[in-house]
């Protein structure tokens, strides 16, 4: 049987396991049973979409996981509650727009940032009515 005829933009690539060629990867030759992966798309195409940016709501939940646990060092857990409550809105807005895909993420830090904060003025509160 010929081979096919050359397209007019060139030869384009040649089919897994055409008589005469050596595969590029995979199994060598022809006896391999199946073909390989289309390639994915790249990053590199015009039009293509940035990745998602998830960094806000992830410092978020991890501020927020901070504040919650380590209540008892009151001035730090409560600037990290702060701050996790920033970090959390701004990473919602993100996900609204669109720039980012994990608004979850992002509400679960703000839920820990404003726990921690709770703990910590109740802490406060606890240790002024005792020592008073």
């Amino acid at each position: 049987m010929p081979p096919p005829p050359i397209a007019p933009d060139g030869p384009g690539q040649v089919p897994y396991g055409y008589p005469g060629t050596t595969p590029a990867y995979g199994y060598p030759g022809p006896q391999a049973p199946y073909a390989p992966y289309p390639a994915g798309p790249g990053y590199a195409w015009p039009g293509g979409q940035a990745p998602p940016s998830n960094g806000m709501g992830t410092a978020s939940l991890v501020l927020g996981i901070i504040s919650a646990v380590g209540f008892v060092m009151w001035p730090i857990a409560f600037v990290l509650g702060v701050l996790a409550l920033i970090f959390g809105g701004i990473g919602r807005g993100k996900a609204g727009r669109g720039e980012a895909t994990n608004p979850g993420v992002a509400l679960a830090g703000m839920i820990c940032g404003a726990a921690g904060i709770v703990l910590v003025l109740g802490l406060v509160a606890l240790v002024i009515s005792v020592d008073g």
